[in-house]
């Protein structure tokens, strides 16, 4: 797999035809680790980050085959996000006081850089048929018709492909609403394709291709919720331009100055062959790092009797939107019931994972 060969490990299970992402990983490191924190901060860009020549990937040396120098590329752009994060982390940190979240993220020493792939309904149909075959023909064409009822549905897979347990599910998302749960998340504007196709899953499998075309609608299909308007809102990026979401890291951090988001990524209907691509760099505190919530807003803490609050308020004027933070408020576990006084960040990544999506909760160590 051409990931693979360019050192993209998988931090998905690929094997799991049910998912509705692929998605490959590498580990950034900064330049300097924690003896950075000790001099100021730097005024130069790229100062934290090992951004040297070969790792940067010049056009000159780019080889006719167009995989040649993926690594590098993206090595070059996740570098190039990790310092935007960095440098959105001193400014943050000037109007709220101290170096809090600078210093966090260089304590770290590191960042993941996620390559994604979200499938398109075909994609998800080809992968089911190309993968293993249990029990009888019947059993297995009713399988088939139930697969493609879910994912005209839409599936219930988190990016990493775990399956959610929910007790309602909203339609047609690619990922369900959820925070990130470290300090920055950025993310390139997607990129969509549209695949051709034959009608057999052989030929699908071994001749669809893509071609790069525009959003359907205009937006990027990240939608996020804004909790004191009680509405779900559309992200619109301009080409070639970056998308920054506060984590809970540093809502808690900040003490509430910054706020979560909470977000999904909707699939855009009528476009069974659309898939979504982005680059995505996920930007948190060092493993170790101790979380203190005395100071912490407690409304931002257990914020559902307080949305709720507001959705009662709302509800004449928006049934609509009402139902659906409430069906929001049964999906996101509160923050009170994942986050304790005194958890360190690993502790705190790990409870979160295992109240989204079950199991031990333990983080992929690619």
């Amino acid at each position: 797999m051409i990931a693979n060969d360019h050192n993209l490990g998988s931090d998905v299970p690929l094997k799991n035809p049910d998912r509705n992402v692929s998605s490959f990983a590498m580990q950034l490191k900064y330049a300097q680790g924690t003896e950075a924190i000790e001099s100021k901060p730097s005024d130069g860009v790229g100062s934290h980050l090992n951004l040297e020549n070969e790792t940067m990937g010049r056009t000159s040396d780019i080889e006719d085959d167009v995989f040649d120098n993926l690594e590098n590329m993206f090595k070059a752009l996740g570098l190039c996000m990790m310092e935007i994060g960095l440098c959105l982390a001193r400014i943050c940190d000037m109007a709220i006081g101290g170096n809090e979240l600078e210093q966090s993220l260089l304590e770290s020493c590191a960042a993941k850089g996620r390559l994604i792939h979200y499938h398109s309904m075909v994609d998800s149909l080809v992968l089911r048929e190309a993968g293993p075959k249990k029990g009888s023909s019947k059993r297995n064409a009713n399988n088939h018709a139930r697969s493609k009822e879910n994912l005209l549905k839409g599936a219930n897979l988190d990016t990493n492909g775990n399956e959610v347990r929910l007790r309602e599910i909203h339609p047609n998302l690619w990922q369900q609403w959820h925070f990130d749960y470290g300090i920055f998340t950025l993310l390139t504007d997607p990129m969509f394709l549209l695949s051709s196709h034959r009608t057999t899953v052989k030929s699908e499998f071994s001749n669809s291709s893509g071609q790069e075309c525009a959003s359907p609608s205009g937006h990027s299909y990240l939608q996020v919720f804004h909790p004191n308007k009680n509405k779900v809102l559309m992200v619109k990026a301009s080409p070639e331009s970056f998308i920054v979401q506060v984590g809970e890291s540093a809502d808690i951090l900040s003490k509430g100055k910054l706020r979560s988001t909470l977000h999904c990524v909707r699939r855009p209907a009528r476009f069974e062959n659309l898939s979504r691509e982005t680059f995505v760099v996920f930007l948190q505190p060092a493993w170790s790092k101790t979380f203190s919530i005395s100071d912490y807003p407690m409304e931002h803490y257990n914020p559902s009797v307080h949305h709720l609050e507001q959705a009662e308020d709302h509800y004449f004027a928006d049934q609509d939107q009402n139902a659906l933070t409430q069906e929001i408020q049964k999906i996101v576990p509160p923050l009170s019931a994942r986050l304790k006084d005194g958890m360190t960040f690993a502790e705190f990544s790990r409870e979160t994972t295992k109240q989204y999506y079950g199991g031990s909760g333990l983080q992929s160590n690619k």
